[in-house]
C-alpha cells in the first residue's frame, strides 16, 4: 500500500546468520521465504566466525564461505557477507547489527532467525538491544528436530516480531555431517553445488 504522505517506503535490510557447516535446503528455503514474505530489499547471509555458543570446532572459514556462496547466490536479493568470518574473537550478532545500522542509517533492519534461536535470544550478548536495532522475523517451524514443538514467545525480548511461514523441514547440518562421515549420500538434503564441493574437498570425513 502506498504511503499517503508520499514518502518513499523504508528499505528493509535483512540479516540471516549461521555456521552453515554445511548450508542445506532448509537454510535456502528460509532465505527465499524471508526475502519474499518480508519484502526485503537485501538479505545479508552471514556465515559466523568464531561461534561463542558452539562446543565443537567449525570447518575452516574459506570452506564455509564457499559453501554459503554456492547455496545462497541463486537466491534473489541475497548476498553472502563475510564480515563475521573476518572479525577477530567470538562472533556476536549485536556487533553485526551495530555495523549494519551505521551502514544503513535510514533502513529498517530485519533479523531472520528460527524459533529455537528466538527462544534462546535472551541469552545472547546485549539481547535487550537487539529488538531496538532490528525487527525480529521468526520462522516458527524452522526447527532441526522432528515433531511439532510449540513456539514459546515469552522468551522473545521486546515481545514483538514478524512471522516467516515455512513448512517443517527436519534436516540439520549435524545429521548431514554424520551422513557424509558414514559415506551416505546427501544429494536430497543440500544444493547440488554444495554436495559436489563437500565431495571434492573431502569435508566431514572421518580421519
Amino acid at each position: 500500500m502506498a504511503d499517503p504522505s508520499g514518502a518513499a517506503p523504508r528499505r528493509r535490510v535483512g540479516l540471516f546468520g549461521g555456521s552453515f557447516d554445511p548450508p542445506h535446503l532448509a537454510h535456502v528455503a528460509l532465505a527465499r521465504a524471508a526475502v519474499e514474505q518480508l519484502g526485503l530489499d537485501t538479505l545479508h547471509v552471514l556465515p559466523t566466525g568464531q561461534a561463542w555458543h558452539k562446543a565443537r570446532s567449525l570447518s575452516p572459514a574459506e570452506h564455509r564461505l564457499a559453501l554459503a556462496r554456492l547455496a545462497f547466490d541463486p537466491v534473489p536479493r541475497a548476498r553472502v557477507d563475510a564480515r563475521e568470518l573476518r572479525r577477530e574473537g567470538p562472533t556476536y550478532t549485536i556487533d553485526t547489527l551495530r555495523e549494519l545500522r551505521r551502514e544503513h542509517p535510514d533502513a529498517e533492519l530485519v533479523l531472520v532467525i528460527g524459533a529455537d534461536q528466538a527462544e534462546a535470544l535472551h541469552g545472547w550478548r546485549d539481547s535487550a538491544e537487539i529488538p531496538r536495532l532490528a525487527t525480529l522475523a521468526i520462522a516458527e517451524r524452522a526447527r532441526p528436530s522432528e515433531g511439532p514443538v510449540p513456539f514459546d514467545a515469552s522468551h522473545v525480548p521486546g515481545g514483538t516480531w514478524e512471522s516467516v511461514e515455512l513448512p517443517p523441514m527436519p534436516v540439520s547440518a549435524t545429521a548431514i555431517r554424520a551422513l557424509v562421515g558414514a559415506g551416505e549420500p546427501i544429494d536430497t538434503l543440500v544444493p547440488e553445488g554444495v554436495a559436489r564441493y563437500i565431495d571434492q574437498h573431502h569435508l566431514y570425513r572421518s580421519p
